[in-house]
């Protein structure tokens, strides 16, 4: 019998509550893995109550919680109250969603879960109480260190349509292009393509490396970055006997016969390979964490502090999210 997922509760005043009790509602018409969720039950209770929603909870320990989930969503309790309404964060959100990202990767550590599965941050909230990281990405590969060499993170969007990585991420435009070198697209594809072996068992990924200039540069015309730097990179990963083709122009990469031929995109920037991804699966897309000793996933949308308690939230994505996790956490078959 595997072990259930960590779902942390993210932001308290966000969407991370109404997702999370709208997944548990359709666990068995999405034939969706144990879960539970670490945070506040009291708020969570009081959220399913504004909402209208009949989901009964039981306080847990993870040992507990794959025996109650058909019956009720189990809490762990993340050891900090939320006291914040929908939309409107407040002191106790920051030290929440914190101490809920703490307990889950300690629950996978100690083979207690089976994958950390987190809710949306919202990362200003964090900034104003002292959070000294970009996000969650940062953050899950500090607490995977623990003391040692920080692995480096390497965030893949997927979804069934279409899985996309970027080799800079959250950087202005300006600053990812001076970061940009041939041993950071080396390195990250290295670390996608052991992923995609170990984590979803495909034996040999097909890698697509856009360029980054329009027309993949053209030869140096359009800018000389594609040439003195996306080539090199693909030579080099080539010479691997990695399945790696570029750098191509990312305005033909996306459409559906230039999928066929790729199990994931490679784009020098966020925009350029978020843009596609969320065009052509925004309800359904995961963002994963590669390159960590545990398997992490999340909702590919933000806290929506908006339709926070409204009853219009879409739990679509992490559903998504929580299938992918078990997916990855499970021995890929032969």
């Amino acid at each position: 019998m595997g072990k259930p997922l960590a779902l942390t509760m993210g932001e308290p005043a966000g969407i991370g509550p109404d997702i999370a009790l709208a997944a548990w509602l359709r666990r068995n018409e999405e034939t969706l893995p144990p879960f539970y969720l670490i945070g506040d039950r009291a708020a969570l209770d009081e959220r399913a109550a504004r909402l209208g929603l009949g989901v009964p909870t039981a306080d847990a320990a993870p040992a507990e919680a794959e025996s109650l989930f058909a019956s009720a969503l189990p809490v762990v309790d993340a050891g900090v109250r939320a006291t914040a309404t929908p939309g409107v964060p407040d002191d106790s959100s920051a030290p929440l969603a914190i101490a809920a990202i703490r307990r889950a990767v300690a629950d996978v550590e100690a083979g207690h879960a089976s994958a950390v599965v987190t809710n949306p941050i919202a990362k200003s909230v964090l900034t104003r109480a002292g959070f000294a990281h970009p996000g969650h990405t940062e953050f899950l590969a500090e607490l995977a260190a623990r003391g040692g060499p920080t692995p480096r993170p390497v965030m893949m969007l997927w979804s069934e349509t279409l899985a996309v990585v970027p080799v800079t991420v959250h950087l202005p435009l300006r600053q990812a292009i001076d970061m940009l070198s041939a041993e950071l697209i080396v390195e990250t594809v290295r670390i996608l393509v052991a992923d995609l072996k170990r984590r979803l068992g495909i034996a040999k990924p097909r890698i697509a490396v856009a360029g980054l200039n329009p027309h993949a540069g053209e030869d140096g015309t359009l800018g000389c970055e594609d040439r003195d730097i996306v080539a090199p990179a693909i030579a080099t990963l080539r010479a691997d006997g990695l399945d790696v083709r570029g750098p191509l122009p990312a305005d033909t990469m996306f459409h559906a016969a230039a999928r066929a031929h790729y199990d994931c995109a490679v784009g020098m920037y966020h925009d350029q390979a978020l843009i596609p991804l969320k065009t052509l699966a925004f309800d359904d897309g995961v963002n994963v964490t590669l390159g960590l000793p545990f398997v992490r996933t999340s909702p590919d949308h933000g806290t929506a502090f908006d339709i926070a308690g409204t009853g219009r939230t879409n739990p679509n994505s992490l559903i998504a999210a929580l299938r992918l996790a078990a997916r990855m956490a499970a021995p890929p078959t032969a």
